[in-house]
């Protein structure tokens, strides 16, 4: 019996108001908390000016309920001051004074034995913070560009101290243990890299005619997709400009774009703009952020997946395809080419080139390949293992609970 006792400590967490904002977070620590208790600690940033950038921004910092049990997890989200621009540098420190107190609390009641954090800033430093006032190890996730943009600004020397506070580290992908965790100083022997895994039973292949049939899609068209959320970072806006070169090629072309905006931003009208533009407005359809269950339908009733992204960490939307029977194309930035195995399962390009790019998504719409093998690629990248080793790491890196530090109050 595992007698580690988990708080999750991430200000990236689905919530009502933003339900795909750290799904991936979530995917992993339910299937953690089958085997391990835990409860979630989600911060949300707040300021008395952000009315103010919602009128430019709606989907600016949606607030959430503060408590809630999800599929049987507690998730409290405290707010913690936040205020945009130049005194965002505080964050870390802010996020810590804020929600100390309430971490106490669920300390004292759950018995936690460890504190996890996810992205080494702001969350991984506050979580240090409060880790060293309770008595509690604190490990954190590297996840992806996040926290390797900070390295050479003013934070760097924050992540370099959450880092080294750490009990210990987990990256996703090798790339991100050396180009964050080595970059800031951690020897390998502090760094355990586990993946994101693939939820098979959600991400299977549907048939294709139904699919199509259930989307309103030719059955003879050729289908791209791409899912993410619209920001500059995932590059809808760079696969619309090659969409003409495709349409000669392929005349029933479609581009399936399935997301949402993000408190990062909203290309939606910019997307539009360029498909007009390039007089592709009547093959390119924005459908919005979909629920996940819905999403393996989008999948079924493509032919390829194509992320012209400029960075991904663990891009869980690669195994999500492959899940579904679709190849990728995709850059070879991050850990991509630790996710996507040429030429099996996709292609990558280097970034950014288009005219490469271009040429990949004719090689895969000509010759997608064998969708049972990347059905069981994708099953040798399932949940399962990758629990099995958190649950390990957990076990080892927890230790009985020590009094909270003199002048922390638990109230």
């Amino acid at each position: 019996m595992c007698s580690a006792r988990l708080i999750v400590y991430s200000s990236l967490f689905p919530s009502a108001g933003a339900p795909n904002a750290g799904g991936f977070i979530r995917e992993r620590m339910f299937r953690v908390a089958k085997r391990v208790p835990l409860v979630v600690v989600a911060p949300q940033p707040w300021s008395p000016l952000d009315w103010l950038v919602r009128m430019v921004r709606k989907s600016f910092r949606p607030q959430a309920v503060l408590s809630e049990t999800m599929d049987g997890v507690e998730v409290h989200r405290p707010r913690f001051l936040s205020v945009p621009g130049v005194l965002k540098r505080f964050d870390g420190w802010l996020m810590a004074m804020s929600t100390v107190r309430y971490v106490a609390r669920l300390q004292r009641r759950f018995g936690a034995t460890l504190l996890d954090a996810h992205f080494l800033y702001p969350d991984g430093y506050a979580a240090t913070l409060i880790g060293a006032r309770l008595g509690l190890p604190v490990t954190i996730t590297i996840r992806g560009s996040k926290d390797q943009r900070l390295i050479g600004t003013d934070r760097e020397a924050l992540l370099r101290a959450a880092a080294q506070r750490s009990a210990r580290l987990i990256a996703v992908t090798r790339s991100l243990a050396t180009d964050v965790g080595a970059a800031l100083g951690q020897p390998p022997s502090r760094i355990e890299v586990i993946g994101n895994g693939v939820d098979l039973a959600r991400f299977a292949r549907k048939d294709r005619a139904a699919a199509r049939a259930r989307l309103g899609i030719d059955e003879h068209a050729k289908v791209v997709i791409g899912v993410g959320n619209l920001i500059e970072l995932k590059g809808f806006h760079r696969v619309i400009p090659l969409l003409p070169r495709l349409r000669l090629r392929y005349p029933n072309l479609v581009y399936l774009i399935v997301g949402g905006a993000s408190s990062q931003g909203d290309l939606s009208e910019r997307l539009r703009d360029l498909a007009r533009e390039h007089a592709v407005a009547d093959c390119v359809r924005l459908v919005g952020a979909q629920p996940q269950e819905e999403l393996a339908w989008f999948y079924s009733a493509a032919d390829v997946f194509a992320l012209a992204t400029e960075y991904e960490g663990w891009a869980n939307v690669f195994l999500e395809a492959m899940a579904c029977g679709l190849p990728v194309v995709s850059t070879r930035v991050g850990g991509n080419a630790e996710v996507v195995r040429e030429p099996d399962t996709g292609v990558l390009v280097d970034y950014w080139d288009p005219g490469a790019f271009a040429d990949a998504l004719e090689q895969r719409l000509d010759r997608p390949g064998d969708p049972e093998a990347m059905i069981a690629y994708a099953a040798g990248n399932s949940w399962d293992s990758r629990i099995e080793r958190l649950v390990d790491l957990f076990e080892n890196v927890s230790r009985p609970r020590a009094a909270p530090a003199p002048g922390v109050a638990a109230s």
